[in-house]
């Protein structure tokens, strides 16, 4: 998704570029056949075009509607994905622990909150259609890449080895049944949400009720400059130019808000949140490996001093 605060004239413009020109050309050939040539019909009263303008109007709203409910459940569930992913990093980072190899618990620790990381941006990249294996290497080891190789599914290959990894942590007693289940409802909680954006990504938003919109809009568009030729002269091309770019407009939003993941850039921004989850989660294993070294240094120098003291 592409994140700028003020949205270039140059990309609006871009969307209806062909609407405008062929709307332009339309509306001056109206103007010339009914002032130059004064074709009997050319012009039909306003009110014709204005009630089906407003029909259009309930119509569009409820299709936007319906498009931005879309995109604000795939930003709802990704909401979720950030907080239980830093849920997630906490549990990892106090619930396990093991008093005779601080090495092994670190590396443990690590290996689950990067496969973490690893797994939002496979996700990003799966519901864009995208390879969901690429760019992992940083993030989990050459063992675990072989493992998900094969997989059509990466991130719910991902899922499977936390859970593997849940089941070694409790075997070797560095969490407790207690810490398991919670730590494991916590990766049901990602499920959900996994599932939740395939379920928008799947679900194709009704074909013929678009269609049947877009007819309605042309028929309104054909129809203005007759309405309003008798009024406005000349000035009707630009009026009309006006008015049915902006029912154009309304409907290709609603087109573009109905898939939030097709990267374009109107897209819930997944490879934002991912990134801000990477950042989030290498700033917490930072913390822990400062203070790990703090403790030990603080134990080392408590053995030193026990030692000057004997």
């Amino acid at each position: 998704m592409l994140l700028k605060k003020n949205i270039p004239i140059s990309y609006v413009l871009g969307k209806v570029k062909v609407e405008i020109t062929l709307l332009a050309l339309y509306s001056t050939v109206v103007y010339v056949a009914h002032t130059y040539f004064n074709f009997p019909g050319v012009s039909i009263p306003i009110a014709i075009p204005s009630i089906l303008g407003t029909i259009i109007s309930l119509l569009l709203a409820f299709r936007s509607n319906q498009a931005y409910d879309r995109w604000w459940e795939a930003r709802t569930l990704w909401g979720a994905i950030v907080n239980d992913s830093r849920t997630f990093a906490r549990q990892v980072l106090t619930f396990v622990d093991n008093s005779y190899d601080e090495e092994d618990k670190r590396i443990m620790k690590e290996r689950i909150i990067k496969r973490q990381m690893a797994w939002c941006h496979s996700l990003s990249s799966h519901l864009r259609g995208q390879n969901a294996s690429r760019n992992l290497g940083k993030h989990i080891s050459e063992d675990e890449r072989r493992a998900i190789a094969h997989m059509d599914h990466v991130p719910l290959a991902l899922m499977e080895q936390h859970g593997s990894d849940l089941r070694l942590l409790l075997r070797m007693n560095w969490i407790n049944e207690y810490q398991q289940v919670s730590m494991d409802e916590t990766i049901t909680r990602f499920c959900n949400s996994m599932g939740g954006c395939e379920r928008i990504k799947n679900t194709v938003f009704p074909v013929t009720y678009s269609f049947y919109i877009h007819i309605m809009v042309l028929l309104f568009v054909m129809l203005l400059p007759f309405g309003l030729i008798e009024l406005f002269g000349v000035f009707q091309i630009p009026l009309v130019v006006a008015i049915s770019s902006s029912f154009f407009l309304i409907e290709k939003m609603a087109i573009h808000l109905q898939d939030p993941f097709e990267n374009k850039p109107t897209d819930t921004p997944t490879t934002s949140i991912s990134n801000k989850i990477e950042h989030d989660l290498s700033q917490l294993l930072h913390d822990e490996v400062v203070q790990d070294k703090v403790s030990a240094d603080g134990v080392n120098k408590s053995k030193n001093a026990m030692y000057y003291i004997l």
